[in-house]
């Protein structure tokens, strides 16, 4: 990553974003629009990982900020810095480093997106959990009027958007994809009426309450998250989750066994669930 502290003691972490439009021009208030998005995303992300707490507020005199530099050809491409002007928060950068630090930018975008995450770096998931709740608010911040904003050329022009991480000049590290699916997402409504499910739990994030569930007789996986920070859900519910989580990892599918739960779906225009809230347990 081009990583440097220049002028006025200034580390800048450089980033790119490119559009995939035919023209190698876009319309310029969604393409300002979805730069203000990832900025935004950019400067959240940072910011809670630095201080520890989510910021509710960016202005310009911000120790955190990001700024344009050169555009690029190949479709449209803008590159931008994360400005880090505080000591302190330059040395807590440099204790996270940039492995981590791209990882996590990755982790939080994808979690407030709904989607699939990868499996953490031990470092990574010491850094999640010690947001504490934090972490959750965090995913919650990003899922106003941020990600609908990087969204804005996807949805309106249909263009594929992807955030890099400049590790050199010469090689860059995807963070993120915006895309007409991902957009989508965004426009899913919570249904009025809770439905009764039998599902597994495949994947289950014990610092942000996020995770992927398996319906029985089902093949994909669909995340679910609860109504309420996940410090408040209830030790029994919890403690389900977790041992339905272990009991079935790495054993036959004819085996597993399945929790029965109360829950609200969240489903696209086309009746498609892409995530369930969980209400409680049928017995509960």
């Amino acid at each position: 990553m081009l990583a440097s502290e220049g002028a006025g003691s200034v580390m800048a972490i450089n980033f790119d974003v490119v559009i995939d439009t035919p023209d190698y021009e876009v319309d310029m208030k969604a393409g300002l629009d979805t730069l203000q998005g990832i900025s935004d995303a950019t400067r959240t992300i940072a910011e809670t990982l630095l201080t520890g707490k989510v910021p509710q507020r960016k202005t310009y005199k911000s120790d955190v900020r990001t700024t344009l530099k050169k555009s690029f050809k190949g479709s449209y491409g803008q590159i931008f810095s994360l400005d880090i002007s505080d000591d302190e928060l330059r040395k807590e950068y440099k204790k996270i480093g940039n492995s981590a630090f791209s990882e996590l930018m990755t982790f939080f975008m994808k979690e407030a997106l709904d989607l699939e995450t990868n499996e953490l770096s031990d470092k990574a998931e010491k850094l999640v959990a010690k947001l504490g709740d934090n972490a959750e608010r965090l995913v919650r911040q990003l899922r106003t009027s941020i990600m609908k904003n990087a969204h804005e050329v996807s949805k309106k022009f249909g263009y594929d958007v992807k955030v890099s991480f400049r590790k050199s000049v010469a090689e860059k590290i995807l963070i993120a994809k915006f895309d007409s699916t991902t957009a989508l997402a965004l426009e899913a409504e919570r249904a009025q009426e809770r439905i009764t499910i039998f599902a597994s739990i495949r994947r289950f994030n014990t610092n942000t309450g996020n995770g992927r569930l398996q319906l029985r007789d089902e093949e994909e996986t669909v995340a679910f998250g609860f109504e309420t920070i996940y410090r408040d859900v209830r030790f029994a519910t919890k403690k389900k989750f977790s041992e339905n989580l272990d009991h079935n990892n790495g054993i036959d599918i004819d085996n597993w066994e399945y929790l029965e739960m109360e829950v609200y779906p969240i489903k696209l225009f086309d009746d498609r669930v892409i995530k369930y809230i969980v209400a409680g347990f049928h017995d509960d």
